[in-house]
């Protein structure tokens, strides 16, 4: 016998998955989360049994609710699973699935359309982060077609505005969770690296290409193919984290690493990121906002090489293997070094409605036949 569950398939920004009303889910997380697995068909490289696309892009799930918190009109829970793997990680955040919450909670009734633009304020469960999200609803529907486009996805859709209030210390203690804007980290007993610690949404570690012997501006496939650098980052990643007060990160999908280098394409950086062993094919959302943030920090690994405007607000425009990925910040006159807000544009789509069948034994928690 097979259990069916309600979802909706759905594209957010350059990532997708299936998407689930909190209430059709057991709260139970042991249960929730072996449901999940088994959705997505992992421990699977290639997700063969599931629903998943055979990368950690495309092996996400997101989990919304009505909100009875004043203020708050929708709750998101993502979960972050890998194809090769067992783990379930509700600890960061994902920017681009964030995309599909309004147009989700639209489509089952969990929200109602304002107007022409519809804007709910969403609670990111993970990292208790709220942002508000405005969706195109022409006529009280909601519009997918439109001119917005986005680096990462073919064609064009409707825009998604996304403007993010408090994003500083998702995860660690703070922006800058070592109390510095740049760190020395000692490889051993002839090297050291520099880097930069941050967490504006994503716990992150930045450091040069060239720190490393690259030019950030290898292709993809060239630095996951690249054992020696891939080795040297999670040494890296490792180190970063207990100073990040992390703990031990081995198992953990964070903090993400990030090679930068000077703008190639009339940018502000270039980046080339892990997620944290597979070189990203873009740039997370979140991802870009914390980027963009040490752009703007003085003294960070970025000072020198990223080409910042003049003003309070200042669009960023980060440089991925795919394209670019462009972030307003709006800085704080009176300290430099604030972030007051961090807005940007997404898009997404409905992809399929149904239900998805879930074992019998991942459902009750028994053994696989």
């Amino acid at each position: 016998m097979q259990h069916p569950i309600s979802c909706l398939f759905m594209r957010g920004g350059t990532s997708r998955g299936p998407f689930f009303n909190a209430t059709d889910l057991p709260a139970d997380v042991a249960a929730r989360d072996r449901i999940l697995l088994n959705v997505m068909g992992s421990p699977d490289r290639r997700q063969i049994d599931g629903l998943g696309g055979a990368h950690p892009l495309t092996s996400k799930v997101g989990i919304v609710s009505r909100s009875s918190r004043v203020g708050i009109d929708l709750e998101f829970l993502f979960a972050q699973l890998q194809p090769d793997s067992d783990a379930v990680d509700t600890t960061p955040n994902c920017g681009n699935m964030l995309a599909a919450v309004v147009p989700f909670a639209l489509e089952t009734g969990l929200a109602m359309p304002q107007g022409d633009v519809t804007t709910l304020r969403v609670l990111t469960r993970n990292t208790n982060m709220a942002c508000d999200i405005s969706v195109q609803t022409p006529g009280g529907r909601l519009r997918y077609d439109g001119d917005a486009r986005i680096d990462g996805v073919p064609g064009t859709a409707a825009p998604i505005s996304i403007n993010f209030l408090d994003t500083a210390g998702s995860v660690c203690s703070g922006l800058l969770p070592t109390g510095h804007v740049s760190d020395r980290v000692q490889m051993d007993a002839t090297s050291a690296i520099d880097v930069t610690c941050i967490d504006n949404g994503m716990p992150m570690v930045l450091l040069r290409a060239d720190a490393v012997g690259r030019t950030g501006r290898e292709s993809v496939a060239e630095l996951n193919a690249d054992t020696p650098l891939k080795s040297t980052l999670e040494a890296l990643r490792l180190r970063c984290g207990q100073l990040m007060g992390l703990g031990d990160v081995t198992t953990k999908t964070y903090p993400k690493m990030c090679l930068i280098a000077a703008p190639a394409a009339g940018g502000s950086l270039a980046t080339r990121c892990f997620i944290p062993h597979v070189c990203h094919d873009a740039i997370g959302v979140l991802a870009a906002v914390t980027v963009a943030t040490a752009c703007v920090l003085e003294g960070s690994v970025a000072q020198g090489l990223a080409s910042v405007p003049q003003g309070v607000i200042k669009p960023i425009s980060v440089e991925h293997p795919s394209g670019e990925f462009s972030v307003e910040l709006e800085i704080d006159p009176a300290s430099p070094q604030t972030v007051k807000r961090a807005a940007l544009l997404r898009t997404a789509r409905l992809i399929m409605r149904g239900e998805v069948m879930v074992s019998n034994f991942a459902f009750t928690g028994g053994e696989p036949a």
